[in-house]
């Protein structure tokens, strides 16, 4: 299985090539894989910013615990996820749905009706925990991605959330960061390479009950 090939050799790169650029066709690769994640309901409650300016992520490097990753990394990506999840989202999105797969969209609205039955009367914190959830799978699909296309990645938790959505503009947009990643190519001098994968043992890991 060359999945667990490919996963056995990446890892959360600490130090980037900054010389070194992700051609376009591979990123482009990498968001057809972020856009192919699963989502609840399919919904894709969360929005991902590229981001390549250089001006723009020196200032954000500061709110980011100060790591090398953050300007070095040929993209900085960021996912936010949506703050409220409204009607106008459920119903853009079947309407997309049935322009899709060619549906009646007024046989979609029992459907319709569900989501919205379950998702509007979410508390606020209830959203943002689910919407930011949704990213982190969409985070999952660009790590797998970039490991096929030997491209090395990190994923980062490290950073000022607040600093972010104001750096960025983003509560304006009803969007707040959840999570981010770095993606570029390893430095020879990143001697986090040569360690050891740590993980737990299979039979620690899982339990069939």
């Amino acid at each position: 299985m060359q999945l667990l090939k490919n996963l056995a050799w990446r890892y959360a790169t600490k130090k980037f090539d900054s010389k070194k650029r992700i051609s376009e066709s591979d990123l482009e690769k990498i968001k057809e894989a972020i856009s192919l994640s699963a989502s609840s309901y399919g919904l894709q409650t969360y929005k991902v910013l590229i981001i390549e300016d250089t001006e723009i992520r020196k200032r954000l490097q500061p709110k980011s615990w100060g790591q090398s990753q953050i300007v070095d990394a040929s993209q900085l990506i960021v996912f936010c996820n949506y703050t409220k999840v409204e009607e106008n989202v459920i119903d853009d999105y079947l309407k997309l749905k049935a322009d899709i797969q060619e549906l009646n969209i007024d046989d979609l609205k029992g459907y319709g009706d569900f989501m919205k039955s379950k998702i509007l009367e979410l508390t606020d914190n209830a959203t943002k925990n689910w919407t930011s959830k949704q990213a982190y799978i969409g985070l999952a699909n660009l790590l797998v991605a970039c490991a096929e296309l030997k491209i090395d990645a990190c994923p980062m938790e490290g950073f000022e959330p607040e600093a972010y959505d104001e750096i960025l503009g983003l509560s304006e947009k009803g969007l707040s960061v959840a999570v981010i990643a770095t993606i570029g190519y390893r430095s020879e001098e990143d001697l986090t390479q040569h360690s050891r994968k740590v993980r737990k043992p299979i039979n620690k890991l899982f339990e069939t009950i």
